[in-house]
Protein backbone atom coordinates (compact mmCIF):
# COMPACT_ATOMS: atom_id res chain seq x y z
CA UNK A 1 0.00 0.00 0.00
CA UNK A 2 2.82 2.51 0.90
CA UNK A 3 4.85 1.64 -2.52
CA UNK A 4 4.70 4.54 -4.60
CA UNK A 5 3.40 6.67 -1.81
CA UNK A 6 4.86 10.37 -1.79
CA UNK A 7 4.19 12.02 1.68
CA UNK A 8 5.27 16.12 2.24
CA UNK A 9 6.75 16.86 5.52
CA UNK A 10 5.91 20.48 6.70
CA UNK A 11 7.78 21.56 9.81
CA UNK A 12 9.60 24.72 10.82
CA UNK A 13 12.17 22.34 12.35
CA UNK A 14 14.74 20.52 10.22
CA UNK A 15 16.03 18.06 12.80
CA UNK A 16 12.66 17.14 13.00
CA UNK A 17 12.30 16.76 9.20
CA UNK A 18 15.07 14.81 9.02
CA UNK A 19 14.69 12.34 11.56
CA UNK A 20 11.26 11.66 9.86
CA UNK A 21 12.14 11.37 6.46
CA UNK A 22 14.81 9.19 6.31
CA UNK A 23 12.95 6.73 8.41
CA UNK A 24 10.33 7.02 5.88
CA UNK A 25 12.61 6.76 2.89
CA UNK A 26 14.12 3.04 4.48
CA UNK A 27 10.90 2.34 4.65
CA UNK A 28 9.95 2.35 0.42
CA UNK A 29 8.25 5.89 0.50
CA UNK A 30 9.10 9.12 -1.51
CA UNK A 31 9.41 11.90 1.20
CA UNK A 32 9.77 15.81 0.12
CA UNK A 33 10.07 18.40 2.65
CA UNK A 34 8.78 22.28 3.42
CA UNK A 35 9.76 24.31 6.39
CA UNK A 36 6.93 26.74 5.79
CA UNK A 37 3.79 27.86 3.85
CA UNK A 38 5.33 28.84 0.58
CA UNK A 39 7.78 25.68 0.50
CA UNK A 40 4.64 23.53 1.00
CA UNK A 41 2.31 25.47 -1.60
CA UNK A 42 5.36 25.11 -4.15
CA UNK A 43 5.94 21.73 -3.23
CA UNK A 44 2.10 21.26 -3.65
CA UNK A 45 2.03 22.50 -7.38
CA UNK A 46 5.29 21.04 -8.23
CA UNK A 47 4.53 17.45 -7.29
CA UNK A 48 2.23 15.19 -7.19
CA UNK A 49 1.77 14.76 -3.28
CA UNK A 50 -0.35 11.72 -2.00
CA UNK A 51 -0.27 12.66 1.80
CA UNK A 52 0.94 16.02 3.99
CA UNK A 53 2.25 15.39 7.42
CA UNK A 54 1.67 19.13 8.56
CA UNK A 55 3.38 20.14 12.08
CA UNK A 56 0.54 22.38 14.50
CA UNK A 57 2.74 24.87 15.52
CA UNK A 58 4.81 26.84 13.11
CA UNK A 59 5.95 30.72 13.02
CA UNK A 60 4.22 32.59 10.84
CA UNK A 61 1.45 30.72 8.95
CA UNK A 62 0.71 27.89 11.51
CA UNK A 63 -0.67 24.24 10.53
CA UNK A 64 -4.33 25.62 11.08
CA UNK A 65 -4.03 28.03 8.55
CA UNK A 66 -2.31 25.60 6.42
CA UNK A 67 -4.68 23.01 6.45
CA UNK A 68 -7.65 25.46 5.76
CA UNK A 69 -5.45 26.66 2.85
CA UNK A 70 -5.09 23.12 1.45
CA UNK A 71 -8.93 22.63 1.88
CA UNK A 72 -9.72 25.36 -0.31
CA UNK A 73 -8.10 23.61 -3.65
CA UNK A 74 -7.71 19.96 -2.53
CA UNK A 75 -8.60 17.06 -0.86
CA UNK A 76 -5.38 15.30 -0.17
CA UNK A 77 -4.93 13.43 2.98
CA UNK A 78 -3.57 15.20 5.74
CA UNK A 79 -2.17 14.20 8.99
CA UNK A 80 -1.52 16.91 12.02
CA UNK A 81 1.37 16.62 14.41
CA UNK A 82 0.79 18.81 17.40
CA UNK A 83 2.91 18.98 20.40
CA UNK A 84 0.07 20.09 22.33
CA UNK A 85 -1.60 17.99 25.02
CA UNK A 86 -4.69 19.90 25.59
CA UNK A 87 -7.43 17.59 22.99
CA UNK A 88 -9.29 21.18 21.79
CA UNK A 89 -6.17 21.87 19.69
CA UNK A 90 -6.47 18.62 17.79
CA UNK A 91 -10.21 18.64 17.36
CA UNK A 92 -9.34 22.28 15.89
CA UNK A 93 -7.18 20.67 13.60
CA UNK A 94 -9.84 18.41 12.69
CA UNK A 95 -12.33 20.68 11.87
CA UNK A 96 -9.42 22.55 9.97
CA UNK A 97 -9.51 19.77 7.62
CA UNK A 98 -6.93 17.35 8.64
CA UNK A 99 -7.82 13.76 8.27
CA UNK A 100 -6.28 12.56 11.68
CA UNK A 101 -3.54 13.34 14.12
CA UNK A 102 -0.26 12.29 15.91
CA UNK A 103 1.01 13.86 19.26
CA UNK A 104 4.46 14.64 19.95
CA UNK A 105 6.40 13.17 21.46
CA UNK A 106 5.47 10.34 18.82
CA UNK A 107 7.57 7.35 17.82
CA UNK A 108 8.03 6.70 14.30
CA UNK A 109 6.34 3.79 13.46
CA UNK A 110 3.45 5.06 14.70
CA UNK A 111 3.65 7.73 11.85
CA UNK A 112 4.44 5.13 9.33
CA UNK A 113 0.93 3.48 10.73
CA UNK A 114 -0.75 6.35 10.62
CA UNK A 115 0.17 7.42 7.24
CA UNK A 116 -0.59 3.81 5.93
CA UNK A 117 -4.01 4.21 7.37
CA UNK A 118 -5.15 7.32 5.95
CA UNK A 119 -3.35 6.98 2.91
CA UNK A 120 -5.61 3.18 2.14
CA UNK A 121 -8.39 5.21 3.42
CA UNK A 122 -8.23 7.73 0.99
CA UNK A 123 -7.66 5.30 -1.88
CA UNK A 124 -10.16 2.87 -1.24
CA UNK A 125 -12.42 2.62 -3.78
CA UNK A 126 -15.53 3.56 -2.72
CA UNK A 127 -18.26 0.02 -2.72
CA UNK A 128 -21.09 -0.04 -5.40
CA UNK A 129 -24.21 1.61 -3.86
CA UNK A 130 -27.40 0.19 -4.11
CA UNK A 131 -29.70 1.97 -6.96
CA UNK A 132 -30.88 4.78 -6.36
CA UNK A 133 -35.00 5.44 -7.80
CA UNK A 134 -34.51 7.52 -10.70
CA UNK A 135 -30.27 7.63 -10.57
CA UNK A 136 -27.68 5.08 -12.51
CA UNK A 137 -27.31 2.21 -10.61
CA UNK A 138 -23.90 2.01 -8.40
CA UNK A 139 -22.93 5.31 -9.60
CA UNK A 140 -24.80 7.73 -7.77
CA UNK A 141 -26.72 8.74 -4.45
CA UNK A 142 -29.13 11.37 -4.09
CA UNK A 143 -30.51 12.82 -1.10
CA UNK A 144 -32.83 16.12 -0.73
CA UNK A 145 -31.81 17.35 -3.80
CA UNK A 146 -28.19 16.52 -2.90
CA UNK A 147 -25.72 13.98 -5.25
CA UNK A 148 -23.31 11.73 -4.15
CA UNK A 149 -21.23 10.36 -6.71
CA UNK A 150 -19.52 6.96 -5.76
CA UNK A 151 -17.09 6.77 -8.59
CA UNK A 152 -15.48 10.41 -8.47
CA UNK A 153 -16.05 10.59 -4.59
CA UNK A 154 -17.54 13.72 -4.76
CA UNK A 155 -20.58 15.57 -3.48
CA UNK A 156 -22.63 17.89 -5.58
CA UNK A 157 -25.05 20.67 -3.73
CA UNK A 158 -29.23 21.15 -4.87
CA UNK A 159 -27.83 24.26 -6.16
CA UNK A 160 -25.20 22.54 -8.21
CA UNK A 161 -22.24 23.09 -6.49
CA UNK A 162 -19.42 21.02 -6.06
CA UNK A 163 -18.58 20.16 -2.12
CA UNK A 164 -14.90 19.15 -1.52
CA UNK A 165 -15.17 16.28 0.76
CA UNK A 166 -11.91 14.99 2.64
CA UNK A 167 -11.58 11.13 2.53
CA UNK A 168 -13.08 10.94 6.07
CA UNK A 169 -15.81 12.91 5.10
CA UNK A 170 -17.21 10.63 2.17
CA UNK A 171 -16.99 7.96 3.92
CA UNK A 172 -19.02 9.38 6.74
CA UNK A 173 -21.24 10.42 4.83
CA UNK A 174 -21.90 7.49 2.67
CA UNK A 175 -22.96 5.62 5.73
CA UNK A 176 -25.53 8.42 6.51
CA UNK A 177 -27.08 7.92 2.61
CA UNK A 178 -26.89 3.99 2.63
CA UNK A 179 -28.72 4.21 5.69
CA UNK A 180 -31.58 5.87 5.93
CA UNK A 181 -33.96 6.30 8.73
CA UNK A 182 -31.75 5.41 10.94
CA UNK A 183 -29.97 6.16 13.90
CA UNK A 184 -26.61 5.45 13.86
CA UNK A 185 -24.38 5.20 17.33
CA UNK A 186 -20.74 5.92 17.13
CA UNK A 187 -19.53 2.41 16.76
CA UNK A 188 -21.63 2.00 14.48
CA UNK A 189 -20.83 4.80 11.98
CA UNK A 190 -16.74 4.16 12.74
CA UNK A 191 -17.88 0.13 11.30
CA UNK A 192 -19.52 1.22 8.25
CA UNK A 193 -17.13 4.19 7.51
CA UNK A 194 -14.29 1.48 6.79
CA UNK A 195 -13.98 0.30 10.72
CA UNK A 196 -12.42 1.36 13.64
CA UNK A 197 -8.51 2.76 12.32
CA UNK A 198 -11.10 5.53 10.59
CA UNK A 199 -10.83 7.68 13.74
CA UNK A 200 -7.75 8.41 15.75
CA UNK A 201 -10.46 8.22 18.90
CA UNK A 202 -14.10 8.23 19.64
CA UNK A 203 -15.06 12.12 19.59
CA UNK A 204 -13.59 12.15 16.05
CA UNK A 205 -16.54 10.95 14.42
CA UNK A 206 -18.69 13.79 16.42
CA UNK A 207 -16.24 16.38 14.53
CA UNK A 208 -16.46 14.98 11.14
CA UNK A 209 -20.44 15.02 11.33
CA UNK A 210 -20.28 18.67 12.88
CA UNK A 211 -18.29 19.54 9.54
CA UNK A 212 -20.98 18.01 7.12
CA UNK A 213 -23.39 19.43 9.30
CA UNK A 214 -22.26 23.26 7.84
CA UNK A 215 -22.54 21.66 4.39
CA UNK A 216 -26.56 20.47 5.04
CA UNK A 217 -28.94 20.81 7.87
CA UNK A 218 -30.13 17.21 6.67
CA UNK A 219 -27.49 14.97 8.55
CA UNK A 220 -28.76 13.44 11.47
CA UNK A 221 -27.12 13.53 15.00
CA UNK A 222 -24.91 10.60 16.23
CA UNK A 223 -26.35 8.99 19.30
CA UNK A 224 -23.52 8.76 22.72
Amino acid sequence: MSAGLHVLIVDDEPRIRTMVRRYLVEEGLQVSEAGDGAAMRAALERDRIDLVLLDLVMPGEDGLSLARDIRRTSDVPIIMVTGKGDLIDRVVGLEAGADDYIAKPFHLREVLARIRTVSRRARAPAPEAPPTAGEPAGDILAFDGWRLDMARRSLRSPTGGDVTLSAAEFELLRAFVQNPNRVLSRDQLMDLAKGRDWAAYDRTVDTQVMRLRKRSSRIPPTRS
